[in-house]
């Protein structure tokens, strides 16, 4: 058992370090490879669709930043964080799923000072739920894996606390459970499961209201700055945005190829 354990450990610090010296797209195309077979690359797991789930090949978000403002962002984080029973806690240790952060933030290659005044100051960060997810990679009891509709989700009970995912997420997309977060917790939903302490999380694009025919609640309180649907699908909303309005994505020469966009 322990020897299997370490053998977990030194693979996943092997793809870490991988990551850190190169980005992995460059270390494919050097292999003669593409992204999707790469040794380290996971496989995706089959969705499991019931009559009422909304499909897609690949899911994406479109965050439209000219109408974000202060009220809208805070619905969003509030709406997630309570049906998804996501704590409060003071300090350096706070646990999100989505948060309000500068623009200078988000995109560390793309902006400079010379920025319109009347452009957006602040966005929405969120888990990019990557074509290319270093997180899936490194994780070494695959807690962290990602479907074939390209969501990267999260299994609690299998999460070992070694936070060999976050330090993957070159967008600090992941919170890691220092205390118990119940604790912190006003009030439960019942219909979502509660984590423990040493267990790591993050959206998931709502995947428990997809399953149930539901958009992802962000969406349906963001008063039309945030669309969701199929990126392979040419009369989505997703690909209709992408066609009329420039876009942008976090730090894409890291070669993770988010699936979240910025209307800029």
């Amino acid at each position: 058992m322990k020897t299997q354990r370490r053998n977990f450990l030194k693979i996943a610090a092997m793809a870490v370090l991988g990551w850190g010296v190169r980005p992995a797209s460059e270390l494919m195309a050097a292999g003669g490879g593409t992204a999707s077979e790469g040794l380290l690359f996971a496989s995706r797991h089959k969705v499991h669709a019931g009559p009422n789930t909304l499909t897609a090949s690949r899911w994406a978000m479109v965050i439209d930043t000219a109408k974000l403002n202060e009220k809208v962002m805070e619905d969003i984080v509030h709406t997630c964080h309570s049906i998804h029973n996501v704590p409060t806690i003071p300090g350096n240790q706070n646990i999100k799923w989505i948060w309000e952060t500068h623009m200078d933030h988000l995109f560390l290659e793309d902006l400079h000072e010379y920025q319109p005044e009347a452009g957006a100051k602040s966005a929405l960060a969120l888990c990019n739920h990557c074509d290319n997810p270093p997180c899936v990679r490194v994780c070494p009891t695959k807690a962290t894996f990602q479907r074939e509709d390209g969501i990267v989700m999260m299994d609690f009970h299998r999460c070992i606390g070694c936070r060999y995912c976050m330090a993957g997420c070159p967008y600090g997309s992941r919170s890691f459970n220092f205390m118990d977060p119940r604790k912190h917790l006003e009030t439960t939903n019942p219909d979502f499961p509660t984590r423990t302490k040493g267990v790591v999380e993050k959206c998931e694009f709502c995947a428990e209201r997809l399953a149930e025919g539901k958009m992802p609640a962000c969406v349906e309180v963001s008063e039309g700055a945030l669309a969701f649907g199929d990126l392979a699908d040419p009369e989505s909303e997703v690909r209709k945005l992408l066609a009329e309005r420039f876009s942008i994505r976090r730090s894409p020469t890291l070669g993770t190829k988010p699936c979240v966009y910025y209307l800029v």
